[in-house]
This record gives C-alpha cells, sequence and structure tokens, in this order.
C-alpha cells in the first residue's frame, strides 16, 4: 500500500484516478480548494484536504506532504483567465516540485499534455498560449529536479469510456482521436508502480497497446563502438563553458541553470518564455 497525494483532487481525471488507487489498497489524499467538494471527493475512497495550492506557499505544501510516498499534479486554472493559468499551472506546480523535494517525497507524477514543451509553438494570440507557456515551464522545472518524475502527455481529453489501451507513438496533430480521460487515470495508476517509467515523458492517446506497456524500457542495441557520452554545453552570460552529461534530462538542466542565470539579469517573464528563449544558448558540446 502507497500514500499517495493527488493535488487537483476535485479534477474528472483525479475523481478517477483516486477511486482507482483506492480500490487496489492505495491510502489517497485529494487537495481540493473548495469544501464543498470534500463529499464527492469522500466518495472516491479518498481523504479530501482543503488546501489551495494557488496561494500556499511551498512550506505549507511541504508539511502538508509529509508522509506521502508519491505525488500526482492534476490541478489546472480551467483556461480562461491567463493570470490564474499561470498561478496555478506554472507556479503552484513549481512550488509542488520543491515542496516534495524539501518534504522527501520521491516519486512525482505530473499531468501535462501532447505537445507540451517550451518550443511549443503556440501564438501569443492564441487563448491556449498561457496553458502552453505555464505547462512547459512546469515540466522543464520538475525535469530538472531531484524528484523520481515522470510527466504524462496525453492528447485532446474527452469523457469516453476506458479502453486500456493507448498509442505511444502520438504527436500533437487535429486529427488525433483523442484520449479518455479515464485511461489517462489508468496510466497515472500505472506509472505509480513502475520504476521504469521514472525520468521519462510518456506522450499518448487513446490506441491500441496495453497502457502496461506504455513506456517500456526498450531491449539494450546491438553493441557499437564505444564512444563519448554527449554532453549539453551552457554558453552566454554565467559560468562559461560548463559541461552536463547526458541527453535530453541534461538539456532541460542545462536551460533550467540558464533560465535561472537569466531571471537574476532581467526583468521578471514567464519561465517558460525564458526557456524557450535559452533553449538556444544550450548547444551540443
Amino acid at each position: 500500500m502507497a500514500a499517495v497525494t493527488i493535488i487537483g483532487g476535485h479534477g474528472k481525471i483525479a475523481l478517477i484516478l483516486a477511486r482507482i488507487l483506492s480500490s487496489r489498497g492505495d491510502a489517497v489524499t485529494s487537495w481540493i480548494r473548495n469544501p464543498e467538494h470534500a463529499a464527492e471527493v469522500a466518495e472516491t475512497g479518498a481523504t479530501p484536504l482543503v488546501l489551495d495550492v494557488e496561494n500556499a506557499s511551498k512550506d505549507e505544501i511541504a508539511a502538508a506532504l509529509v508522509g506521502a510516498d508519491a505525488v500526482v499534479f492534476s490541478a489546472g486554472a480551467g483556461g480562461g483567465n491567463p493570470a490564474r493559468t499561470y498561478a496555478v499551472d506554472r507556479d503552484a506546480a513549481i512550488r509542488s516540485i520543491q515542496a516534495a523535494e524539501s518534504a522527501g517525497v520521491r516519486r512525482y507524477v505530473m499531468v501535462s499534455y501532447l505537445g507540451a514543451a517550451p518550443d511549443h509553438g503556440v501564438p501569443e494570440t492564441d487563448s491556449f498560449f498561457a496553458y502552453a507557456e505555464a505547462k512547459a515551464a512546469a515540466d522543464v522545472a520538475l525535469r530538472a529536479s531531484d524528484l523520481d518524475w515522470t510527466v504524462l502527455m496525453p492528447g485532446r481529453l474527452t469523457l469516453d469510456e476506458p479502453t486500456g489501451r493507448v498509442d505511444p507513438a502520438a504527436v500533437r496533430a487535429a486529427d488525433n482521436p483523442g484520449t479518455s480521460r479515464a485511461n489517462v487515470a489508468l496510466v497515472a495508476a500505472s506509472v505509480l508502480d513502475r520504476p521504469d517509467t521514472v525520468g521519462k515523458d510518456l506522450p499518448f492517446t487513446d490506441g491500441s497497446q496495453a497502457i502496461e506497456g506504455l513506456g517500456a524500457t526498450e531491449p539494450p542495441a546491438a553493441p557499437q563502438m564505444a564512444r563519448e557520452a554527449p554532453t549539453w554545453r551552457r554558453l552566454g552570460p554565467g559560468p562559461v563553458g560548463k559541461t552536463v552529461p547526458g541527453p535530453r534530462a541534461s538539456r532541460d538542466q542545462c536551460i533550467a541553470a540558464r533560465m535561472s542565470c537569466t531571471r537574476s539579469l532581467a526583468s521578471p517573464k514567464s519561465i517558460a518564455e525564458l526557456s524557450r528563449k535559452n533553449s538556444g544558448f544550450c548547444t551540443p558540446a
């Protein structure tokens, strides 16, 4: 039995996930902002906890996380208000990541979306822009953390019945089949028990592959000539020439380090914007 905290406990995915986890014997605590939602959350078998993550400090979040084995971040402002979107989907998410590190809660699963990235390509005039910026920033912060993270990247969400099957090769496109919220909950429940999904982005839509195989470690490649592991070199203001070993995750670490340097030199901007602009400063060494 694991103690799992779901942040954003009254969301559609979170309610389904709480029921799945509770039914298999996990102790679930679901955080909610509105106390009027407590009864509905309790019906899933989870213990409701009223905590407004939009306004809670890192220390308050860390205190509430003590005793948890894992965190699932499924909170969101729901769109329509860019200020709240940044406050919840970016700032509160990043505080929860920092709080999990402080509280010693190693396992962290982020519910993001298919196509989330600093270079998401959404124009500033698009109503989706604030959400794309916020999720990109939160995902980058999670990858740069010391946590055992997994980023779930489902496609367009639907209310379809769960199939237990997904397409792990999905990419963001207008003709995607969509992703059942119930399937997203099944994926979240599955990865919590799977160490082989740690440190991975998991894009998917509904499809034909069993959820249990999503993110499974690929068989080792045929032996090749030994060569030095790829590195990323951080350039520009700050400690020039610093290298960080490793491929994709290290690129995120490099971007995060560059962001930290930039924030000390520039006027306040969204972390995702800085990340996108500074990704050009992280090039193969």
